[in-house]
């Protein structure tokens, strides 16, 4: 099944969810999801003062693209901060991260595969 059809709805219904790992201040909203394919769209919120150290550096099997909403990330490999209004598209395997949110970041994302 594909994600679902979703006509305009408010998003303040959707519960913000621990997301998996080890950094117990990163939150996610899923918006929708296809199960079959893992093609996700969320919100993702870093609590002011999160770490992702303890996460490492990232690389999926899927494209992702982010959006920053809200506050700002530095990049601990890059050294560099990206704030609000910035945005990403990584292919399948692009190193990413760790980074950490001094202030808080809320991102937009759509994660999805290419298979």
């Amino acid at each position: 099944m594909p994600k679902p059809e979703l006509e305009f709805h408010s998003i303040e219904d959707v519960k913000w969810t621990r997301c998996e790992g080890k950094v117990p201040t990163l939150y996610e909203k899923i918006l929708a999801r296809d199960p079959q394919t893992g093609t996700v769209t969320r919100l993702l919120k870093f609590e002011p003062g999160t770490d992702t150290t303890p996460n490492g550096t990232l690389r999926h099997d899927f494209w992702e693209e982010i959006y920053i909403l809200e506050g700002s990330l530095f990049d601990k490999v890059l050294n560099r901060r990206f704030s609000k209004g910035m945005y990403a598209c990584r292919p399948p395997g692009m190193p990413h991260g760790p980074w950490i949110s001094e202030e808080g970041c809320i991102t937009f994302e759509v994660r999805y595969s290419t298979k």
